[in-house]
């Protein structure tokens, strides 16, 4: 099979993931639960993964790092953490429905304020309007890093700063960007990032997590056990145990250790440069095709690995059957959980075809991908 679908999962992990993943589920036991020898290994890698976490995205204390199952609980536990009964939120036609679905459920039940930065037909905004929409219960600015749909980078340090002069916490969701491109909490003046670790950072499913800048307060969204102060009735106020009741998936958590060390060793950016190589040559090959309607602004260089498509009027997920079950290619149909994305493009009843590349294809998956398209849209 010829995996394009890293945009949602990453499939092909480095072994030394597995491996520690594997070592990990033999020695480890509960972190923060006991002094014997597996609790102790357990609570030395957790707290190791914050500080490679913290370092690789600057966040000024590895405490501050907090582990969650994914993404979409990180941006639950930081949106209705921060935002309150009569607050706005300024977010855009870009976001995910881990952002849209909690700040809906605000809007409907706690009388909070939306106001959405539009996206035109080629997925980009117009960083001026985020300025206009400013109002003065205006609480936070929420947006992704990159579109899972069109593959366009929003710059992030332009809105970071826009939300820094107004005083407002700045969220953002780096859902398809952790592990691929450089983020600097600091310099791009972030308040909280999210982040999963199955896609770019390339680690094990069920891992993800917030890093919080110091002055952050965010309420729990889950409280229960912490193996800390027992006695008391409500949950610990330091971090990271304020946000992370009950086990953590130290087994996960070991594994994006490891897969933060591949990254290290690696390189980000000589990862990212391999990932749109691979998307701008499959990208050349089809776009000229007839039929084929490629999505997103491919002028600019702010783009991750994603490449979306549709071919004449044939529904998606037609297109992503053949080709799986005729070329052995593995896509991703759909509205891809970005609704308000795909009634920007127009594509809300017909969806599309999401190609998306990561570190272990090559020049070979691309090409075939080329000629599945290409014989697709001219039978």
């Amino acid at each position: 099979m010829i995996y394009l679908d890293n945009a949602a999962t990453t499939l092909h992990k480095p072994p030394q993931v597995i491996q520690a993943v594997l070592e990990a589920m033999q020695t480890m036991g509960n972190g923060a639960r006991g002094l014997h020898e597996g609790s102790l290994k357990a609570a030395h890698t957790v707290y190791a993964a914050r500080e490679k976490l913290a370092k690789l995205f600057n966040c000024e204390r590895a405490d501050h790092v907090v582990f969650t199952s994914n993404v979409t609980e990180a941006l639950n536990i930081a949106i209705t953490g921060i935002i309150s009964s009569g607050d706005a939120v300024i977010t855009t036609d870009i976001e995910h429905n881990s952002v849209l679905r909690p700040l809906y459920r605000l809007e409907e039940e706690e009388n909070v304020r939306l106001d959405f930065v539009r996206s035109d037909r080629h997925g980009n905004i117009d960083y001026n309007e985020f300025e206009s929409l400013i109002r003065p219960n205006t609480r936070a600015i929420i947006c992704t890093h990159a579109s899972n749909l069109t593959g366009n980078v929003l710059d992030i340090g332009k809105i970071g700063s826009i939300a820094k002069k107004h005083n407002l916490v700045f969220i953002v969701d780096a859902a398809q960007t952790a592990g691929v491109k450089q983020i600097d909490m600091q310099a791009m003046n972030i308040d909280v990032l999210c982040f999963t670790g199955h896609k770019g950072l390339m680690g094990p499913q069920g891992t993800g997590g917030l890093c919080i800048r110091e002055g952050i307060k965010i309420r729990p969204l889950i409280v229960g056990g912490t193996g800390v102060q027992t006695y008391s009735k409500s949950q610990p106020h330091q971090l990271p145990v304020l946000l992370e009741a009950g086990t953590l998936n130290g087994h996960g958590i070991a594994g994006l250790s490891a897969a933060i060390d591949f990254l290290n060793e690696t390189g980000i950016s000589n990862i990212y440069e391999h990932e749109i190589k691979l998307a701008k040559r499959f990208y050349n090959g089809i776009k000229d095709i007839p039929n084929v309607k490629v999505y997103g602004d491919f002028s600019s260089d702010a783009r991750v690995g994603i490449v979306t498509l549709n071919i004449a009027e044939e529904d998606s997920g037609e297109i992503s059957d053949i080709l799986y079950n005729d070329y052995d290619i593995a896509t991703r149909a759909g509205a891809h959980c970005a609704p308000r994305m795909h009634e920007a493009l127009g594509t809300k009843e017909q969806g599309a075809v999401r190609f998306s590349f990561s570190w272990y294809n090559t020049e070979q998956d691309a090409d075939a991908a080329i000629t599945a398209v290409t014989e697709i849209a001219t039978q």
